[in-house]
Parts: C-alpha cells; structure tokens; sequence
C-alpha cells in the first residue's frame, strides 16, 4: 500500500508539472511572473514547517542582527523569487533569446574571459541564489562551451524534463554520479563547468568549511578536479533586478599551491565558500534558505579533517 501511495503522490506531482510547464509557456511572461509571484505568497502562508526552517537558517547565519519583521520579510521574497525564477527557467528554451537574454545584465565577464581563454577549463562556482539555471543557459547562449553538475532527481520523468532543458540550451547535463574522468575530459576541452557548493550531501566526498561561521559539509570534488586538471575557479551569481537579472561574475579565485593537496583542495573550496558567502549577505532574500546547510555534525567529519592545514 505504501509503495502504490508513493507512487501515486509521485504520478500526480509530476502531472502537475507537466500541466504548468505548458500553462506558463503559453501565457505572457509578465502573467507569468505575476502568477509566480502570487504562487510564492500563498506558498509562504500555507507551508509553515518550511517557513520556520527558513527563519531557523536564518538566526544562524546571522544571529540577532535581522530584526523579525526583516527576516519575515526575507523570507516572503524568497518563497516568491523561487517560483519567479521556476516560471522563467520552465520558458527558457522557447523565450530566451527573445524575453531573456535582453533584460541580463552583466558585471566583471572580463574576469570570466580571461580564465575560459586559457582553455584548461573553468568551475564556475555557484549555490542556490537567484536563478541558477540561467546561469547555464547564458554561457551556453554566449557561446562558451558549457556543461552543468546536477543530482538526478528522485523522478526519473521529471528528471528528463530538467535535463532537456539544459540540452535544449546547448549545456551538457553531469550527473553527479558520473565518472570524474568524464568532468576532467571536459575542463581539459576548455568546458564551463557549473557547480552548486552551498549543499550538504552525502553522495558526494565533502569537507567541514565554515559557512556563515558555522562549519558545514560542503562538497569538494570540484576543487579535486579542477586542481588536478589546471583549471580556474570564477564564484559567478544570477540575481534577479529590477528590470530582469543581474549576473555577477567575480575576480578567480586562487591560492598558493603547497604540496599538501588536501591543503590545496580545501583552501580552494573555502575561499570560494567565502565568495559566495559575501554575496548571499548582500542578496539575503534570493538564497533558499530552505536547505538545512548545517545538518551533518562536525563531529562526524572531524577525523577526515584532523590533518588538512587551513590558511588563515
């Protein structure tokens, strides 16, 4: 019975997709965000578990210097930017070069040309602010040789409906479960490659970085790879703004390579951690606040990490 309960949630989740992904490719993109945004305030009255998550995440990364009323007010953003972002992802491959592309703008791509023209590949180092998915889509449009690291999703239907997405855009789809030889072939094909490092999985080989001052399971297989493979690390954001996006791209990031590659690896990844950090305080409402960053426990990282040297 619980299995044909599964089941059926997962059949009817996926319908319901299915019928918004083609309502919203139909309607005005202007309908369309203001029904996102709509959708986005309801969601923020009814889920109250997810409302109080948010706030939780929120008194930690920040303690008591957001007032109530700010982090209500945070909160409620947020829940309508992700489903204004979900409207405009869904219309990408129809609208973007006629709705999309016009109304980016871009800051600090001088500092994305000069890693992609050394052709040794680039990880452009992102998490879950803003519109993430168009980030992808605009490298891709801009003729940057592109490809996106992804976790395959719990439904398969759904998950061939993102990955079309991303190919329809002319980005090539990793999953995170595919061989690191095959990223490593692509950053030394010269590919963009995207990464979220703001989540805390267990799929994934991770180490215990400071976010928001709180230490946090944080992926580095990236840092491994793009080490290894000579490639550059640029932190690069889509926010959205008042009259669309705002896609920023900041300075690379690097370090002083020692002969400790562990050291390496996480001062890589911390470095960039904190980039990111940086630009979530300046976009509060447009990181969600949703994911529990600080769920695995220091203690069950702490023999891994016993040995890493840490720049200060």
């Amino acid at each position: 019975m619980a299995r044909f309960k599964k089941k059926l949630k997962n059949n009817l989740i996926y319908g319901f997709i299915a019928l918004i992904v083609k309502i919203f490719n139909l309607l005005p993109r202007k309908v369309g965000l203001w029904l996102g945004s709509a959708l986005g305030a309801l969601a923020y009255q009814l889920y109250r578990t997810e409302r109080d998550k948010a706030e939780r995440h929120l008194r930690m990364a920040f303690g008591e210097s957001l007032s109530d009323p700010a982090r209500e007010i945070i909160i409620r953003k947020m829940f309508k930017n992700i489903m204004m972002n979900f409207v405009d992802v869904i219309r990408l491959p129809k609208y973007y070069k006629s709705e999309l592309r016009p109304i980016i703008e871009v800051e600090g791509i001088e500092h994305f040309e000069q890693v992609y023209n050394r052709g040794k590949g680039l990880i452009a180092v992102t998490g879950h602010i803003g519109n993430f998915e168009l980030l992808a889509a605009f490298a891709a449009g801009e003729g940057y040789k592109s490809a996106a690291v992804g976790r395959e999703l719990y439904d398969k239907r759904l998950n061939k409906l993102l990955v079309a997405n991303r190919e329809t855009m002319g980005v090539v789809n990793v999953d995170t479960k595919d061989s690191p030889l095959r990223i490593m072939k692509l950053l030394k094909k010269g590919y963009v490659l995207g990464v979220l490092i703001d989540t805390d999985s267990t799929r994934v080989r991770g180490e215990m970085i400071p976010f928001f001052g709180r230490p946090a399971n944080t992926p580095v297989g990236q840092s491994i790879i793009g080490l290894k493979a000579g490639a550059g690390f640029i932190p690069i954001v889509c926010v959205r703004s008042k009259n669309g996006y705002k896609i920023i791209v900041k300075p690379e990031v690097t370090i002083n390579r020692t002969a400790d590659f562990d050291a390496d690896m996480y001062n890589i990844t911390k470095k960039c951690t904190e980039v990111l950090e940086e630009i979530i305080t300046e976009y509060k409402d447009q990181w969600i606040w949703l994911h529990d960053r600080w769920r695995t426990k220091p203690e069950s990282k702490k023999d891994e990490n016993k040995n890493v040297k840490i720049d200060k």
